[in-house]
Formats: C-alpha cells, sequence, structure tokens
C-alpha cells in the first residue's frame, strides 16, 4: 500500500464539549453527534443497518459507544461503495478508505459485517452479490494482484517503480495467498445465507479453478519457483522482496508461499502460517459450493486433496515449542527448520484463525499461541499508558491496531477480557469518533489513517454481535 500508511495524524480542531484525558494527555471529546456524511452524499442506503443503529442507540446506555457504532457500522455504506448494474447484474466497487482502490481483502472484509442482515434488505444483498461479481472480475484480471482500480484502463503509480507484469485496471500487484480467500469467505457465507446461486456462474467457477491453480504453482514443487516476481525501487524495507523478486528459499513441503503479508509486507519465511490455515478453510468451502451449485465433482475434488496436502503440512511444519508456552504456532517457516514468532494486527492473523473459522478456538495449541502474541514475546505487541494491543512492522513499533483489538473481542470466551477491548477501543479514537489504522500506545491523539472503513465496519461488527450474543456486555456502562 501507499506510503500514505505509515504518515501519523493528530487530533485537531473538532467541535468539542470539554476535553477528556487519553494516556495522560488532554484532548478534545467530540460532542455525540452524527459524524457521518449528510444523508443526500451517502454512497448507499441500507433500512436494515439504519434500524441496527436505531436499535444499538436506544439499548446502550453508554453514549460514547452507541455514538461509536453509529459512526463506524455504516462507515463502508456511507463513503466507499460504488454500486451499479452492468447487463442486468450487480456490480459494486469498494475502496478502502483514503486510497482509492480495492483491495480483495479489504473488500470481503468491509461487507462482511452486513451480511447477517441481507435477508431483510434485498438492496443490501444485491450489493453484496455485485462485490462477489466485481472480486470474480478482478481474479481474472490478474489472479497474483491485491488491489485493482474501478477503470480498467488506468495504469498504476507502482508500474514505474514495480518490476512485475502490471496490467492496466491493476493498483498494485503484491501476491498474498488472503487476497484469494477472502472472496470465497464471503461467497460462501452469502451463499449460505440466501441461498441465491446468481452470482456463482461459469465465470466464478473459473475464478475457483484459477484460485485453485496459482495455490499450487506457489507450492513450488519440482524446483519451480512459478510465473510470480516483485521487486519495488523503495527505501521501505517491507516492501522488497529479495532473492530476485521470489523471496527466501522454502523446501517444497506442501505448503503455499506467500511473498507479502496481509498488511501488505513482505514476509520474512513465505511460508506464511495463518494465511495456509485460511487457504485450508478455502478451499474446503470452495470445493462444498463447487459441488453443491454447479455439479462439479473434479474440481471440488480437487480443491479437497489440496485442502488435505496443505492440512497434513501445516501439522507437521506449522507447531514448534515455546519454553514459556509449549506448543505454539508459528508466524512464518520455512520448511528448512528455521521459524519466526510473532503476530501482526492485519487478518489472517493467528490471534484471528477462530474468527476465519481456520482452527477451533478451543485448540490447545492455538490457545498458547494466543497467550504468546498477546504478550511482550510477541515482539509486536505494545502496552503502554493508552491501552495494549498487536500493532504491525507496517506502522512501525509502539504502535496499536484497533483491529487486533477487535478480533482479540471477536475470538474470546471471556467476559472479562472482552469488557477490557470495548474500554479501549471507546478510548482510543483520538476524539475523532472512528477507528484508525493504529494509534501510539501512550497517545490515542496520534494515529494513521483517519479513514480506514475496515477498521471502522469491523468495530461495528464487534458491537452489533455483542448487542445480539452478550448483551449485558454492553447494555451497562463499561
Amino acid at each position: 500500500m501507499t506510503s500514505t500508511r505509515r504518515e501519523f495524524i493528530r487530533t485537531s480542531a473538532l467541535a468539542t464539549a470539554g476535553t477528556v484525558l487519553y494516556g495522560g494527555q488532554a484532548i478534545a471529546r467530540a460532542v455525540y453527534e452524527s459524524n457521518r456524511p449528510a444523508a443526500a452524499d451517502r454512497h448507499f442506503v441500507s433500512e436494515a443497518v439504519e434500524n441496527a443503529i436505531k436499535t444499538v442507540k436506544s439499548g446502550v446506555p453508554n453514549k460514547e459507544l452507541a455514538w461509536l457504532f453509529e459512526n463506524c457500522f455504516p462507515n463502508t455504506l456511507d463513503t466507499t461503495v460504488y454500486f451499479e448494474e452492468k447487463n442486468g447484474r450487480p456490480d459494486t466497487y469498494v475502496i478502502t478508505g483514503d486510497i482509492d482502490a480495492m483491495w480483495l481483502r479489504d473488500s470481503s472484509a468491509q461487507v462482511w459485517p452486513y451480511l447477517s442482515l441481507i435477508k431483510n434488505d434485498a438492496r443490501l444483498q444485491k450489493l453484496v452479490a455485485g462485490v462477489i461479481n466485481r472480486q470474480t472480475y478482478c481474479i481474472h484480471l490478474d489472479r497474483y494482484a491485491n488491489a485493482f482500480f474501478k477503470d480498467g484502463t488506468k495504469e498504476s503509480e507502482w508500474k514505474k517503480t514495480d518490476r512485475t507484469e502490471m496490467k492496466p485496471g491493476i493498483h498494485e500487484r503484491k501476491w498474498e495467498i488472503d487476497s484469494l480467500c477472502y472472496p470465497v469467505r464471503l461467497a460462501y457465507r452469502y451463499w449460505k445465507i440466501t441461498n441465491d446461486t446468481s452470482p456463482f456462474d461459469s465465470r466464478w467457477k473459473e475464478a475457483i479453478a484459477l484460485i485453485v491453480r496459482t495455490f499450487k504453482e506457489q507450492q513450488r514443487k519440482d524446483g519451480n519457483k512459478g510465473p510470480y516476481q516483485f521487486e519495488r525501487e523503495t527505501s521501505w524495507a517491507t516492501d522488497g522482496v529479495p532473492i530476485s523478486g521470489y523471496g527466501y528459499p522454502t523446501k517444497p513441503v506442501g505448503l503455499i508461499n506467500s511473498i507479502f503479508r496481509p498488511s501488505d509486507d513482505v514476509t520474512l519465511f513465505p511460508f506464511l502460517i495463518p494465511s495456509n490455515f485460511f487457504a485450508v478453510i478455502s478451499l474446503r468451502q470452495a470445493a462444498e459450493m463447487v459441488s453443491g451449485i454447479s455439479g462439479d465433482n473434479t474440481l471440488a475434488a480437487e480443491c479437497s486433496r489440496l485442502a488435505d496436502e496443505v492440512s497434513a503440512a501445516l501439522a507437521r511444519y506449522a507447531v514448534t515449542t515455546h519454553e514459556q508456552f509449549g506448543k505454539v504456532y508459528a508466524f512464518e517457516v520455512n520448511g528448512y527448520g528455521s521459524f519466526h514468532l510473532m503476530d501482526d494486527a492485519n487478518v489472517p492473523s493467528l490471534l484471528s484463525l477462530p474468527y476465519l473459522d481456520a482452527v477451533a478456538a478451543g485448540d490447545p495449541v492455538y490457545r498458547n499461541t494466543r497467550r504468546l502474541v498477546l504478550s511482550a514475546y510477541n515482539p509486536f505487541f505494545f502496552k503502554g499508558r493508552a491501552g495494549e494491543g498487536i500493532g504491525s512492522p507496517h506502522t512501525g513499533t509502539d504502535t496499536i491496531w484497533p483491529i487486533s483489538i477487535t478480533i482479540q473481542a471477536l475470538t474470546s470466551h471471556s467476559d472479562e477480557e472482552i469488557r477490557k477491548c470495548l474500554k479501549q477501543l471507546t478510548a482510543t479514537h483520538g476524539g475523532t469518533g472512528f477507528m484508525h489504522e493504529s494509534f501510539h500506545k501512550d497517545d490515542p491523539g496520534q494515529f494513521t489513517r483517519k479513514w480506514f472503513a475496515w477498521a471502522n465496519t469491523l468495530f461495528g461488527e464487534l458491537v452489533w454481535d455483542l448487542f445480539n450474543r452478550k448483551p449485558q456486555l454492553i447494555k451497562g456502562e463499561l
């Protein structure tokens, strides 16, 4: 992603009702009036989402929490979606917020929280179907790209600096396993909720075949590194891919190479464990869909065989023993015995595996891993005066990501832990009424990305989930 993701912003002039202490500093507190765009300026209006906002506002006594939900939950619809119909089919282009491009990962995650509402809102269901259709188009355009333009003729600013195959319509071409998993996850849940098969035509099935082909290529068997290379002329260490753009060597053991992480930062060891787990569940979901919708049992069997192979390799190579926590999942490995212990806030992460249905929350290795990544043994876990949580090399040291705090709550079975996460999220928006990419551990008024729709909508998902599943946590004062 562009360097704007690493530029820190300071809370400035706000409509205020006094000040509040954040991390020992007085920061303006916003008046609890909606920070949404005017109704006429909103990109898409969903009756079901508006009703959810009214329900939470009337049922949550903590005015700041209700205000944050009102601002954040509809943010994707208010500001980032471009919905139309092309040749009788819905088409939805979704930008990330302050970057005018559509990531396969972000677009899936941004509309995911609305899936629970689509059965009560036909227009909202059509909008999500349009995201699936647009993602199918993107995968056909370039199965190795992570981000795309709405205009298929537009050329990327990165074309001048990136040595890779940059086609028109592609914003960035960083190969990340999760880019091909997220569209499957979205499609599968949409299908299960609606029973609508209209997005899943022959082009969609061909996209599934392309996903399988890409995963197999990136297993890099028989000494074949596959067709993908990436090098960038840059001073950012997290953007540079070593060894002629192929990444550091891996042993062909059945795992899939991911040259970049979900943060869009280069991997250290290309066998990125959270993303390989995500690939397994995505392949199993794809197999079920292909068999159940099109009756193509050959492609379904190919998906299942690959899932079994990657799963077996994970069982053998993903687990290591930590002297403090016992058996844990490594973040990255190379198949030769080397491993990297850390976690990154971006999803898929080790922390997020149960959220993605990739690993059971009660899995003892996951539970050990969870304890590790939420501790000082994770070099990207930060604790300061403002809060504590997992950050990312993408924003450097001492920066905590609200996404990681939200995922911590969504994967927790402890009411005390969930309440603690809610308190932190409510206290670290820097007076803006929105979530951000990251905030400084000692000063939430210092943050990156004031407009980051994924973080906003994910926060909304947490509040809506708790309102319905654990109302006792948010229907009282935090």
